[in-house]
């Protein structure tokens, strides 16, 4: 069975990595800003367009207050990466938020952040796959007729990508996020050059479009809440930017100067992108609706069913570029390809928490250990099935999923900063160099405010979203942090039950005596190799069992038994309901409870055969026997394996394969040049 699965996992992730080859897949910078930071860098893409969707509902009117909300969040943007670059220079082990929080906050605080950046990143594959799938179904109908399993598909093949490891993934990934980078900057290059110096008229294809508002004339305190609500959905671009913060240890040395430049990067590459599109939307007059089959409105009519909305970024395009254009249509296959690509930021860092985490005693220690390509694979898996999950439950539409996104991301930026706050006032009581000082007081109140806007946008987020979806995220956060905090309490409690006492206890005394009983139910060679090893052993006493089922066939053991005059002492347990099981396990606990200090060691022979369909016809009773003895203190179970021929066959098999070489698999020196052999001269 292992070398029936091992050819396909091989063909799959490649050949396993020695563990002493893990500096190799460490990343250079170029490679980890796609790794790390695709997601805030593929936001773009409906970022604005969010922005926009909720501003029409007030209206076209409500569209020129885009540019203050754009600035709103490039504000935001550049305080958290400000924020983020002490983060990583502090605490540069990789823990990031959760690590920041757990040590400043308390251990409640940290699994309340380690939650929510759970929620978060199964959240970022849901919907960067879902926006990628959407993207693309308005070129291939197919895609659109069939959402769901597209985007199932889209998740196995990452999921295949990532566990081949970290740094063969980017180097996958780099090429698509890098075009999509530049092709955003030639859009808006090319459009300021046709707008400021050619004076072109750019429109895009919706322009000639009004919108239908659903509330006219908002004023006062309605019209701030659509702002904010405007502003909170804006702020989906900032997704996946505390995934550099979790993820410096995968960075190369100087880990940490490293990763606070990629940081830097990507927030003036997302800033910029995002400042563009919003500009060249608004000169574009791009119209967007939440519900374009009667919101919009063309020539007097609403637009009706079958009109499909683009995304702002295929709009602006167009209307740059013009449809059907070489860089159109690259721009457009960039962005479908870097959304589905933008899931990978999820899968470099919910399996390094999750490993952090399981190192904590917080998630099963499975999750710690690295897979064969020096990945955390179970931790990648465990990702790819709950995005799995959330796409199938919810459609696959993005639409409802975004309504769930950014809450749990501002609760970890929130309580990160409060956290980084309280450890630069915890340094500055100590530290004494007027440099250092200086330098920590800096870097404080840069935290300090990242905490107070952090927290301002997270009760905006809350407000304004609640009701629209974003209780799921809460709900979820809540299931993790109840789950989490279970296993913690029980592997404290296991560890508390098997802690290895000071002084002498029953578990390290010496039993009375030891009382071996060998299972038989005819004589075989099996039989008779468990009893010669049970006779070995010298237990204080020992005896053969077997239960009375058929009695034709017990007489003919009892009779074979003393044919051979073989000195063990056979003794037979009536079993009227034909059971094997029962009748064993209460004998055993009846010699438990007569001698409670003895030591009771069951010996059961088994067949070692060589496929695994011969495992479904033998030893059954064994396992049954074996499953509910471990129950059953003072007992010790053994298994005396004897192989059948089909096992030395099987293994024979395994030699030759791994002894076999494919024609050309095996380099050779240069031939030898052979000794001429004496020629007799012919007479």
């Amino acid at each position: 069975m292992s070398k029936l699965t091992d050819v396909p996992k091989r063909i799959l992730i490649g050949r396993a990595l020695r563990s002493d080859r893990l500096g190799e897949t460490l990343l250079p910078k170029r490679i980890a800003l796609p790794v790390f930071a695709s997601d805030p860098l593929s936001s773009v893409a409906y970022a604005p367009g969010e922005v926009l969707l909720v501003l029409s509902i007030a209206g076209v009117s409500a569209y020129h207050f885009s540019p203050w909300i754009a600035v709103a969040v490039v504000v935001l943007m550049f305080t958290v990466v400000a924020s983020y670059r002490q983060n990583v220079h502090a605490y540069p082990s990789g823990g990031g938020d959760y690590e920041v929080a757990n040590t400043n906050l308390g251990p409640r605080a940290g699994l309340t952040v380690a939650s929510a950046l759970l929620v978060d990143y199964v959240l970022t594959v849901a919907v960067s796959i879902t926006s990628g799938i959407e993207n693309l179904g308005s070129a291939v109908p197919f895609v659109v007729e069939h959402k769901v399993l597209c985007a199932v598909v889209v998740i196995v093949l990452l999921t295949l990508m990532n566990l081949r490891g970290v740094k063969e993934s980017g180097k996958l990934f780099a090429i698509p996020t890098y075009v999509f980078v530049a092709g955003v900057f030639i859009m808006i290059a090319w459009g300021a050059f046709r707008g400021l110096v050619l004076n072109d008229t750019m429109r895009a294809p919706t322009s000639d479009y009004h919108i239908k508002a659903e509330h006219q004339g908002l004023a006062g305190f309605a019209l701030v809440f659509l702002l904010l609500r405007a502003f909170s959905s804006g702020c989906a671009a900032l997704t996946g930017v505390e995934a550099i913060s979790n993820g410096v240890p995968a960075f190369r040395k100087p880990k940490s100067k490293n990763a606070a430049s990629t940081l830097a990067a990507m927030g003036l590459l997302a800033v910029t992108m995002f400042c563009g599109i919003i500009a060249l939307a608004m000169t574009t007059k791009v119209r967007m609706a939440e519900n374009p089959a009667t919101d919009l409105i063309h020539n007097g009519v609403p637009i009706g069913a079958g009109y499909v909305q683009n995304p702002v970024i295929s709009q602006v395009a167009e209307a740059v570029f013009g449809k059907g254009s070489f860089l159109f249509i690259v721009l457009a296959a960039a962005t479908a390809l870097v959304l589905f690509l933008a899931a990978n930021t999820a899968y470099n860092g919910f399996p390094l928490l999750g490993s952090i985490l399981a190192q904590d005693r917080y998630l099963p220690r499975q999750l710690h250990t690295r897979g064969d390509r020096l990945a955390f694979s179970n931790g990648i898996v465990l990702l790819a099935g709950a995005a799995t999950l959330l796409v199938v439950i919810y459609g696959a539409d993005s639409t409802r999923l975004i309504q769930l996104y950014i809450v749990g991301v501002f609760v970890s930026f929130t309580l990160s900063q409060t956290g980084m706050v309280r450890h630069w006032n915890r340094h500055l009581r100590t530290e004494r160099d007027p440099a250092k000082r200086s330098h920590m007081i800096r870097s404080r109140a840069i935290n300090t405010f990242g905490a107070f806007f952090t927290g301002l946008v997270l009760v905006v987020v809350l407000v304004t979203k609640f009701t629209h979806g974003a209780w799921v995220a809460l709900l979820g956060m809540v299931i993790f942090y109840a789950t989490m905090s279970a296993i913690r309490k029980h592997y404290d409690r296991v560890a508390e039950e098997i802690a290895a006492p000071e002084g002498p206890s029953d578990d390290s005394v010496r039993p009375s005596r030891v009382h071996s009983v060998v299972l038989i139910s005819k004589i075989h060679r099996p039989t008779l190799r468990a009893l010669a090893y049970a006779k070995l052993m010298r237990s204080d006493t020992l005896e053969a069992l077997s239960v009375n089922v058929d009695p034709a066939e017990t007489k003919a053991l009892r009779e074979e038994w003393e044919r051979r005059g073989i000195t063990v002492p056979l003794k037979v347990l009536d079993s009227p309901y034909r059971e094997i099981t029962r009748p064993v396990i209460e004998y055993v606990k009846g010699l438990r409870r007569e001698s409670p200090r003895d030591a009771v060691s069951v010996i059961i022979p088994e067949y070692v055969v060589g496929h695994w369909y011969e495992h479904l016809l033998h030893n059954q009773s064994a396992l049954r026997l074996k499953g509910r003895l471990l129950f059953t203190p003072g007992v010790m179970v053994t298994s005396v394996p004897y192989q059948l021929e089909s096992s030395e066959a099987a293994k024979q098999r395994a030699r030759r394969r791994q002894d076999w070489n494919a024609p050309g698999a095996v380099r050779r020196g240069p031939a030898e040049e052979r000794p001429k052999e004496p020629t007799t001269p012919k007479v």
